[in-house]
């Protein structure tokens, strides 16, 4: 293939370099280059972001004979010095929260269920030690990661407890007592300071590195280069750190995207400048020159797991003709949390049927409040969207993951989709002829509105940078064509790009869609169909104070209401909440 002048100036560069790449641009044919330019008798070692990305690399090196080069993931590099030298036995799944509470005896108050919540935090508190490059578990300040005011009280409360417990459960993975984690080993391997014999170290998705990898990488004598995109960044909750600006290498750039066209290039390039609002730096010059025309593969892609969970229903619901669906990863994982909690047991806590509730965890509660409240303490936002949607779908859930499940084809068998369903966090890195947007990402407007009515020391700019760029990530998977709701659009998207409004057929669908925020634009002019497209908004717009606490007045006016004989849906039309929260609410 020809390369571009930027490709040229990688390829024959010299030192340590970073490469700055917006999506689609080629970068793993330019690392690939690189690597050919180098004497056939140089030690490579390229490091891929994870083990899809490694068995796809290792594979084109190997086809171009390039023998030379050895192709490893952060924890595949690790595992080989650490566990197998250690012989240590490594828990896949990491532990839960109610397996640290039995493992380490933890002692609560008298408040319910407080071991619990102390557990979650040395969960993530050990996660957060395992990806820094700090010694030890003091040099770290816990409260720095924690946001919710009362998650902090909790942990301001029990802080040296959990500090001490934290330490207490590290040694005895350390003594292989219990089994290590996978965190737990990268941090091992970055604490042994390796030298790794090698000449040139190649490590890709930088700006995800996590502080500890990125500790050993720097440490090497090799020639190093790091490949990433600022602006794609989005693995911060996992404590990842942005390496493209930390580092004084020499800079590179890969500004030309083959994936879209400049339609799409624009709309990616103004959503960064939402930043603008927060002081962060949105330059970007990106030029689009792919010209795909074909529709194969069409996806729809969330912020989070409810969001794409709500679609999913709504979208299996009106479609009724569509067959085959493909959701990223394991379909399961959208209805489990990370430590094994499902939907089904929230569910079945929300019916008062304890007996049958699987996860430990959750049997220890005894109704949805005490979740809640359990959440409020420890930020756990998946649970939090397990109990908005139970509040919301109630016991129809069952039914529609069975529908759901029906439709889905296994891994080898997605080209059959007409529909593939994916988180961003699940999809970086993918490609799609045409992208459909939940309306659960951040927006220009809410950005202003925080500006307006926060102060800045309360303001979290990390984090919604991060949201800046999930948006931006999701907006560059496509490859033709994007269907993005009119609230996510930029205020001054420039006039040369073909924008299209979503036509609607009937007046009720025009009446839904103004009271709801749902009408959207796309981007390319190759398709006026007209199309509904959902929010995740749209059960909260519908039921204003679906989320404003209970009050006793507001007890008692549900009372008399209930004794008089009204209905759930009466009550639930008064209120302005879901039917699931007033039956809720009744049962408590």
């Amino acid at each position: 293939m020809k390369l571009t002048t930027e490709q040229y100036n990688i390829i024959n560069s010299t030192g340590d370099i970073k490469i700055n790449a917006v999506a689609g641009s080629g970068k793993t044919t330019t690392v690939i280059e690189y690597a050919r330019a180098r004497p056939a008798s140089s030690k490579i070692l390229y490091l891929a972001f994870n083990k899809s990305v490694k068995l796809e690399a290792a594979k084109k090196f190997t086809d171009l004979g390039l023998s030379n080069v050895k192709v490893e993931t952060a924890h595949s590099l690790a595992y080989r010095h650490i566990v197998f030298q250690n012989k240590y036995k490594v828990k896949p799944q990491g532990y839960k929260t109610n397996e640290i509470a039995e493992l380490l005896n933890l002692k609560g108050n008298d408040e319910k269920h407080t071991e619990y919540v102390i557990a979650n935090h040395i969960n993530k508190f050990i996660a957060y030690f395992c990806n820094s490059d700090k010694q030890k578990v003091q040099d770290l300040n816990y409260l720095d990661t924690v946001t919710d005011p009362k998650a902090k009280t909790f942990v301001s409360s029990y802080y040296e407890y959990i500090v001490s417990q934290s330490r207490l459960l590290l040694s005895k993975m350390n003594k292989g007592e219990i089994e290590i984690t996978h965190d737990f080993y990268l941090k091992k391997f970055q604490l042994l300071n390796p030298i790794l014999p090698y000449d040139y170290i190649l490590f890709d998705e930088g700006q995800d590195a996590s502080a500890a990898m990125l500790d050993v990488f720097l440490n090497q004598k090799a020639c190093k280069v790091i490949v990433g995109d600022t602006h794609q960044q989005i693995y911060g909750w996992r404590y990842a750190v942005n390496s493209m600006e930390k580092q004084k290498f020499q800079t590179y750039h890969l500004s030309t995207s083959f994936r879209f066209d400049q339609d799409i290039a624009n709309l990616a390039m103004e959503v960064l400048k939402f930043k603008k609002h927060l002081d962060l730096d949105h330059k970007l010059s990106m030029t689009g020159k792919g010209n795909n025309k074909e529709i194969k593969t069409k996806a729809i892609l969330a912020r989070t797991n409810l969001g794409l969970l709500l679609k999913a229903i709504e979208f299996t619901t009106e479609k009724k003709n569509v067959k085959h669906i493909y959701f990223e990863g394991n379909i399961n994982s959208y209805t489990y949390a990370d430590e094994g909690a499902s939907l089904y047991d929230v569910l079945n806590l929300y019916n008062q049927k304890n007996i049958m509730i699987k996860d430990n965890l959750i049997k220890a509660m005894k109704d949805l409040d005490e979740l809640e409240d359990y959440i409020e303490k420890t930020e756990d936002v998946q649970l939090s969207m397990m109990v908005e949607i139970v509040k919301e779908y109630g016991n129809k859930i069952p039914g529609i993951i069975k529908s759901i499940k029906e439709k889905h084809v296994d891994n080898d068998e997605k080209e059959k989709a007409e529909m593939i369903f994916s988180t961003v966090h699940r999809c970086k890195g993918m490609e799609y002829d045409s992208i459909q947007l939940v309306n659960d990402f951040i927006s220009e407007e809410k950005l202003e509105k925080l500006k307006l009515d926060k102060k800045s020391e309360e303001i979290n700019y990390t984090k919604l940078n991060e949201e800046i760029n999930l948006l931006y990530v999701a907006i560059t998977r496509t490859k033709n064509s994007i269907l993005i709701p009119e609230t996510l659009m930029p205020h001054d998207f420039p006039k040369s790009a073909v924008i299209h409004l979503l036509k609607v057929e009937s007046k009720e669908e025009k009446a839904s869609l103004r009271s709801t925020t749902m009408s959207s634009y796309r981007v390319k002019k190759d398709d006026h169909k007209s199309e509904k497209v959902y929010t995740v908004d749209q059960p909260r717009i519908k039921h204003k104070d679906a989320y404003k606490p209970w009050t006793a007045k507001l007890d008692d006016e549900l009372t008399i209401m209930f004794c008089k004989g009204a209905s759930i849906k009466d009550m639930a039309l008064h209120f302005g909440r879901t039917r699931g929260a007033i039956d809720s609410r009744i049962k408590n």
